[in-house]
Formats: C-alpha cells, sequence, structure tokens
C-alpha cells in the first residue's frame, strides 16, 4: 500500500481582505501538493511568494479562503485538535518570554497541549539540543545560536510526527548553521518529517529529499531534487586568456557572457544547442588564446533563479 503523505494540500485559496473594502490580495492561488512521510522537504520561493501564508495556515494561524489540507491525515477543518497535535512550528522570530528559563519554557508549553507532568519530557529535550547546562539560565541571557535550538526543542515539547522550520539559519553565523543542521538531521533520522524554508539554496540542495518551489502563490515546480536540479539545460564554462579581454564575447547559443576579471570570461550557454568545446572556439576565434578552462554543472540556484524570473 501507498504511504499516505505527511500533509496533504489541495487548492489551497488565501485571499487578504482589503484595508477599505475591494478586492484583498490573492496570496494563495490554488495551490496543491504532497509533503511525503519521513523526509525533508524544502519549500523554496522568494519573498512575498506565499510561503509565510501557507505555513501560517497549517498552524492554524491564518484562516484559509478556499481549499483544503491535512496533517498526518487530520484535516484541519474538521479535526483541527489532531491536526494541531501532529505539527511543530519553528518560526524565524524568537518566541518565548525572556524571563523564564528553558526548562520553564518547554513545560509551560507542555502544559498549553495538556500534557501530564509525568509525561512531559523536557529534560530529555533540553539534552537533545545540547541546552541541559542552561536549564535554569534566563532565556534571555542565551546566545542566538541557544535561542533558535530552544525554538526547536518548544516545537517538540508534543512529540508531533512533522516539524516546521521557517527560516531558522536566517542570520546565523556558519559554526551555528551546521549545528542547527546536525541538529534537524538527527531529528529526521529519528523518523521526524521536516519542512524547511530557506534562503540559504546551497544548504536546502545539500539537505533536502524533494523541493517545491512557490512563486506569486502558485507551485512552478515540485520535484525531487536530484530531478529539479536537472531541469536546466545550461551550462557554464570560465576560460582564461591571454590577455586582457576588450569586454564580454556574445554569440548566438550563447545565454549569458560576462568579464570576471581582466582576462576571465564566464560563458552560460544552453548544452541543447552547443558543446562547450564550440564555446572555447568562438572564444578563440575572436583572437584570444586560451590558457585555462574550468566548468559547472548548474545548481539549485540556478534553477530557482531561472524558474522564478520566468515567473
Amino acid at each position: 500500500m501507498t504511504t499516505p503523505p505527511a500533509i496533504r494540500i489541495e487548492n489551497l485559496v488565501k485571499r487578504y481582505a482589503a484595508p477599505k473594502g475591494g478586492e484583498g490580495k490573492l496570496a494563495l492561488k490554488g495551490v496543491s501538493l504532497d509533503v511525503p512521510q519521513g523526509g525533508i522537504f524544502g519549500l523554496l520561493g522568494p519573498n512575498g511568494a506565499g510561503k509565510s501564508t501557507l505555513i501560517n495556515i497549517l498552524a492554524g494561524l491564518v484562516t484559509k479562503t478556499a481549499g483544503s489540507a491535512e496533517i498526518w491525515g487530520f484535516d484541519i477543518d474538521r479535526q483541527t485538535r489532531n491536526a494541531k497535535r501532529s505539527i511543530g512550528i519553528v518560526p524565524q522570530e524568537i518566541v518565548f518570554d525572556p524571563f523564564f528559563t528553558p526548562f520553564e519554557v518547554l513545560e509551560n508549553q507542555a502544559g498549553f497541549y495538556g500534557i501530564a507532568k509525568h509525561l512531559r519530557r523536557s529534560e530529555q529535550l533540553l539534552r537533545a539540543v545540547h541546552l541541559a547546562d542552561k536549564r535554569n539560565a534566563y532565556s534571555r541571557t542565551l546566545s542566538g545560536g541557544m535561542k533558535r535550538r530552544l525554538l526547536i526543542a518548544k516545537a517538540m515539547v508534543h512529540a508531533p510526527p512533522i516539524i516546521v522550520l521557517d527560516e531558522p539559519t536566517a542570520g546565523v553565523d556558519v559554526e551555528l548553521r551546521k549545528q542547527l543542521w546536525d541538529l534537524v538531521t538527527a531529528l529526521n533520522n529519528d523518523g521526524v518529517t521536516i519542512v524547511l524554508t530557506t534562503h540559504y539554496l546551497e544548504e536546502a540542495e545539500e539537505l533536502c529529499d524533494e523541493i517545491a518551489i512557490i512563486n506569486h502563490g502558485e507551485v512552478i515546480a515540485h520535484k525531487p531534487t536530484r530531478e529539479l536540479v536537472g531541469m536546466t539545460r545550461e551550462k557554464i564554462v570560465r576560460v582564461s586568456v591571454d590577455r586582457d579581454l576588450a569586454g564580454p564575447i556574445m554569440e548566438e547559443g550563447f545565454v549569458k557572457a560576462e568579464v570576471v576579471d581582466h582576462r576571465g570570461l564566464e560563458v552560460t550557454y544552453n548544452r541543447d544547442r552547443m558543446s562547450a568545446g564550440q564555446v572555447l572556439a568562438v572564444v578563440q576565434s575572436h583572437g584570444y588564446t586560451i590558457e585555462d578552462v574550468t566548468t559547472r554543472e548548474p545548481d539549485l540556484e540556478d534553477v530557482f533563479v531561472q524558474l522564478t524570473s520566468a515567473g
């Protein structure tokens, strides 16, 4: 039997009311997608694309206009309580009382979910996010990275099978980003389904099994990560020549050409229309001798820019 999706969204529409009547902003235009169980799912898109609206509908913070959504098989309208207990949301913003300790933050959150004291996992969660030594410190004294980890623990108090991470590494340093991704990977290895939004596309490419790209309130791509990266037919070749370039060389078949330093030219070309050898021949036909060549396959960022620009 086919495993049901962790999240199922069908024709989800959200139109915000206009401030003074009239037609409000259409934030989601009939979004449909399934999030498989057990993986790391990337939800990507430019600012204002509709990602936060979609997440807030799943979290119960925004009321949808039309369509349906199920979380772990529970309809968000008809089985609201079970749907909410099946998902944990880690928001971009740091949201907890700064005068509570990390232990108190988790205990209070467990109380909101009606979890009996003897069933709470506050100590275990603090150990899992490496905050056991900060158990009794005021939350306001924690570093930015510790606060991020505490938010993840807070989202896990009711043991949801799905965790949504909304820009978890925004504005944090490289070392902290690695710590957070190690924690996310460990959660996923324990069977938790992860939904991730991020602007760090290289991280999404490395971590996510499957990715959906949303733009202007519509899903414009939804594929396994490898398939998505393979969608673009463009390739990049960089050449170093024997003398200063007079300017970029632009020929038919080149998608883009730019001078990257005095003697370096980077050419993006469509591999269905020409080969790397033909690109080099074009450069040589302009009187340059090629001293070095490197090529680069397209990555998720190239695909993202290409798809969202077209949109």
